[in-house]
């Protein structure tokens, strides 16, 4: 495989993915801040700068089923004793295609730096933009390999009302025509089907590695 990750992310943000032939393709990172691993069926991209034969031994060493060798544990605790990265856990990598129109909710786009929710999302994103509604906060930054992303943080006290699902099916009305991108803990079982119901559909499990 030829392609970069960017070329990688846009064809599978269209329903076009890598040949679910077991294998493991090693592109060069999109930029220094992000390495990691975006496992798709049956086929795995290792995005690093590193040696890419480094990642094939070690792989072929990981004594495990090969089609999960690069999300295992041994496999990614090697990649970031390598790097010297770390890892906060294994997403659910999820894309949601642009809608037409205004979002329903009423949003104020805001600058609120000191937000939990965009602290996190400013480690890990570019040209990131923060709007506020009741009970709620919907953020939007360029991270992995430039894609658009999309992250949100709903108020203890209005969570079980839809909430969260109207946020990241708004994320779809603010993303000026082009796909939007989650990452998903998987066992956040409320988030997946918050995000699901809102129209995005899983592509891949993604483990990020960060500086």
């Amino acid at each position: 495989m030829s392609e970069s990750l960017r070329d990688i992310l846009e064809a599978a943000a269209r329903g076009v993915f890598p040949p679910a032939d077991g294998a493991t393709s090693v592109v060069r990172q999109h930029s220094p801040r992000d390495a990691g691993v975006i496992a798709f069926t049956a086929h795995s991209v290792v995005f690093t700068d590193g040696d890419p034969q480094w990642v094939r031994e070690t792989l072929e060493r990981t004594d495990c089923d090969a089609l999960a060798a690069t999300m295992n544990a041994r496999f990614l605790a090697a990649f970031m004793e390598r790097t010297g990265r770390r890892s906060d856990t294994i997403d659910v990598l999820m894309v949601g295609s642009p809608l037409p129109g205004e979002p329903p909710l009423t949003l104020k786009e805001i600058d609120d730096p000191a937000h939990p929710r965009v602290v996190s999302s400013l480690r890990r994103r570019d040209e990131v933009r923060v709007w506020s509604t009741q009970g709620g906060v919907l953020v939007l930054g360029r991270g992995v390999a430039g894609r658009l992303e999309v992250a949100v943080e709903v108020d203890a006290d209005v969570r079980h009302r839809g909430l969260g699902r109207a946020l990241v099916s708004a994320a779809r009305q603010l993303a000026g025509g082009e796909p939007v991108w989650a990452q998903v803990s998987a066992g956040n079982a409320r988030s997946l089907r918050a995000f699901q119901a809102a129209g995005y559909r899983p592509v891949a499990s993604e483990a990020l590695l960060i500086a």
